[in-house]
């Protein structure tokens, strides 16, 4: 266990679970079956969810892909970057798709940044479209959730999609995005 983002949700998590035996089990078992069973088994914790998920989907097993787009969509940023961690080491193809669903989805503006960082991670298909409709979105002024619209101007210079410079350029004359905006256009290929 000598990943960083695993050791900072043990820690983020120990408290949460009283350090109780069931978190240790949890933490010390290398059996996947076990940790499957904590996804579907009714009455587990939220905690006891997350380090099964989180654990399976840094191993690669599918049958985390479902609880870790959950908790990806979670109101405690925390367990989003955690989840949004074992969503890129596990390589689903159904990510992209789930990630842009959350981005995009109007009603969860306000937990959409990791969704948005993770679409600029996984460079797929679907992130410069939803990163485009996001942003476009979020341009009007005294915009409360500038923050995800800056993460999305950052991600759309980091996948340089050309088909992202009206949206850019139309970020420019908001003062919280214009820096990273006129990076990200010097950053686009030639459209």
């Amino acid at each position: 266990m000598d990943d960083e983002e695993l050791r900072s949700l043990t820690h983020r998590l120990a408290e949460e679970a009283g350090e109780s035996a069931a978190y240790r089990a949890l933490l010390a078992t290398e059996d996947d079956e076990e940790l499957a069973g904590v996804l579907v088994e009714h009455e587990r914790p939220l905690w006891a969810r997350e380090i099964a998920a989180f654990r399976l989907g840094c191993a690669g097993d599918r049958r985390a892909f479902e609880p870790l787009v959950l908790l990806l969509n979670h109101r405690d940023p925390e367990r989003c970057v955690s989840a949004a961690h074992a969503l890129t080491r596990l390589a689903d193809p159904r990510t992209p798709r789930a990630a842009a669903a959350l981005a995009t989805n109007p009603l969860r503006t306000a937990y959409a940044l990791h969704p948005v960082r993770l679409l600029a991670a996984l460079h797929a298909p679907e992130s410069a479209p939803a990163l485009v409709t996001t942003l476009s979105r979020l341009l009007g002024p005294d915009e409360p959730n500038w923050r995800v619209a800056l993460a999305c101007v950052e991600g759309l210079g980091a996948l340089g999609d050309a088909t992202a410079r009206p949206v850019l350029e139309a970020a420019l004359p908001r003062p919280r995005l214009a820096d990273a905006a006129r990076e990200a256009l010097s950053r686009l290929g030639e459209g």
